[in-house]
């Protein structure tokens, strides 16, 4: 196989890039377009300078069509974005949806407490693949389904692959979008338990400018 070409800027040398064995899995074709690696983040400056698919733009505050926005208009790559659920009313994350749908996300992203009846809300409002978060092996996914989950967003920590494996075995066909853990071994373990599609949780900001202050040291 011939090696791709590569275009070497003077100022982007500082790419942040998801770990190559997140190319082992399938993958989730949406739009004509294959995500396989989801940097959850939101981040601007990290979406702006990554080699990921995708943006898993979920975050533990209630949603808000500025932040959305904000993410959106900065991102250069396919973004899904959370609009709540549970906690907030129906009304609202109809609304967020929807806004979102005409900004141009690829995904809108229901938390673990979103009931049923508003997942058949929301497929029947959208045009796009309603996800729906699932954090425990209690979790009804039957229903999930029945209600119009396209994609199940998975993050159950220690479980997430026994979580993954118990949905495989009777949804074979379902997408599955999953937390991949800190390591090779852990992003590989969860593919091979099924997942379509691996989130990847970025170094911090702190962690990041320390790389860049070494090397800043190293050329001096």
């Amino acid at each position: 196989m011939m090696q791709s070409k590569e275009y070497e800027s003077k100022l982007r040398y500082m790419i942040l890039t998801m770990p190559e064995v997140i190319g082992q899995a399938p993958g989730i074709k949406i739009f004509g377009r294959t995500l396989r690696s989801f940097i959850f983040t939101t981040d601007t400056s990290l979406i702006k300078n990554t080699d990921a698919d995708a943006v898993m733009a979920v975050y533990p505050f209630p949603p808000q069509p500025a932040i959305n926005q904000a993410i959106l208009q900065t991102a250069n790559i396919p973004v899904m974005c959370s609009v709540g659920g549970g906690e907030i009313a129906d009304d609202r994350v109809l609304h967020m949806a929807m806004e979102a749908e005409w900004s141009g996300a690829f995904g809108a992203v229901l938390n673990p407490v979103a009931d049923n009846e508003l997942v058949a809300k929301l497929k029947k409002r959208i045009d796009i693949p309603t996800v729906v978060t699932v954090v425990s092996e209690r979790e009804d996914v039957e229903r999930r389904i029945e209600s119009g989950a396209d994609i199940l967003n998975v993050s159950g920590a220690d479980n997430t692959c026994r979580i993954i494996e118990q949905i495989r075995n009777k949804y074979p066909y379902i997408p599955i979008i999953a937390t991949g853990g800190p390591t090779d071994e852990t992003i590989r373990e969860t593919i091979e338990c099924g997942a379509d599609a691996i989130t990847y949780t970025p170094p911090s900001n702190a962690e990041l400018f320390r790389m860049t202050m070494q090397v800043y040291r190293e050329k001096l």
